[in-house]
């Protein structure tokens, strides 16, 4: 996955890894604050834990999801720093059109006039 100097995932990585719904489901559970290992995270869902595990491994490279040893097991933790990099991302953009639209709306707005 891509990654800038600062360590931060690109915004492309960052949504495509989000992209997937397995993966985006795995983004929730984790966002209630637990660490939950594979098999927690397999329960209940139709995928294996290999499956879960590969999708792991997606979130763990774009920053998202940590693992954390607890003994003998491998739990996953959410990291929501690259999240709070998404939202700064999209509310960039976001401004960008509302602007962009601004000065469009102006421009026809002058020109109806």
């Amino acid at each position: 996955m891509a990654k800038r100097a600062d360590n931060v995932a690109t915004p492309s990585a960052l949504f495509a890894a989000l992209g997937d719904s397995t993966r985006l489901r795995i983004v929730i559970r984790l966002s209630r604050g637990e660490t939950l290992s594979i098999k927690e995270l397999a329960e209940g869902s139709n995928i294996t834990r290999q499956s879960v595990t590969k999708h792991l491994r997606v979130l763990a490279a774009v920053g998202v999801a940590t693992p954390v040893r607890s003994g003998r097991e491998q739990r996953w933790t959410l990291d929501r720093r690259q999240l709070a990099e998404a939202r700064l991302f999209l509310d960039r953009l976001s401004q960008k059109w509302d602007d962009a639209l601004g000065r469009l709306k102006a421009l026809a707005e002058n020109n109806e006039s």
